[in-house]
């Protein structure tokens, strides 16, 4: 085990300190499951007090980097990671990201198209029955017309969660989930008023049917036909606002 004791000014110690822990943990001097020295003892080596050290636990437990057991064995431990909490933290950091900054939302359509078509041969090569399934429940759904607005778009981010998720890769699931379910429903909110319902619909039919036809070139075109659309109404509704 090492941390990075020295380099601890008298400015913001409780923050220097988590982040000293936390570069520990990054970059692996810090092991899974691996337990931290004591408060007494990291308050020693750092030179604060242990209530100094008390709430730089606290902001690595916020982050769900450690974790604290009671006990005679208990403790502060390097905390694994679940996919589940690494998804949750990415889909709130990224709806924060462009909710409080000047960020372009032409720029999350084209994230979004980048990084989805990188997502097609592997889901047309790997895709599964219930994947075909959910993503035609989505489709029927859409086209049912009690559909609220609120639901329509819930529905637009699982249709295409379960095409990203039909690639079977983890990692670009992982990195889909800020766009799909943290940027698409600002999106989605943006251009609700002026969508036209029946076309997405449509372009939604043609992705699962190229997917299940075993064509990725289809689907990819659809993909862009689809983000030309959303340009369209996002230039449509910077229009109407002025």
């Amino acid at each position: 085990m090492s941390i990075e004791y020295t380099g601890i000014n008298k400015e913001g110690l409780s923050t220097q300190i988590a982040d000293a822990i936390r570069a520990a943990i990054m970059e692996g001097r810090l092991l899974v499951e691996e337990r931290l020295p004591s408060e007494t003892e990291l308050a020693q080596r750092f030179g604060v007090s242990r209530p100094t050290v008390r709430e730089a636990l606290k902001r690595l437990a916020a982050q769900n980097l450690i974790r604290t057991q009671r006990g005679p064995t208990g403790g502060a431990f390097v905390n694994r990671l679940s996919w589940s909490e690494a998804h949750d933290a990415m889909v709130t950091t990224s709806t924060m990201l462009i909710g409080m900054n000047n960020i372009a939302i032409d720029a999350v359509v084209e994230a979004r198209l980048t990084l989805e078509t990188a997502c097609v041969p592997l889901a047309v090569k790997r895709h599964q029955p219930e994947h075909l399934d959910s993503m035609r429940q989505e489709i029927e759904r859409q086209q049912s017309e009690g559909l609220t607005d609120e639901e329509f778009c819930a529905s637009d981010v699982r249709f295409h969660r379960a095409l990203v998720d039909a690639a079977a890769n983890p990692v670009l699931s992982f990195q889909m989930a800020g766009i799909i379910e943290g940027m698409q429903p600002l999106m989605n909110m943006l251009t609700y008023r002026m969508r036209d319902r029946t076309r997405i619909a449509e372009f939604h039919t043609s992705i699962v049917n190229g997917v299940e036809a075993g064509n990725p070139d289809d689907v990819t075109k659809t993909l862009r036909l689809l983000s030309e659309y959303s340009l369209e109404l996002l230039a449509a509704r910077k229009t109407n606002t002025r």
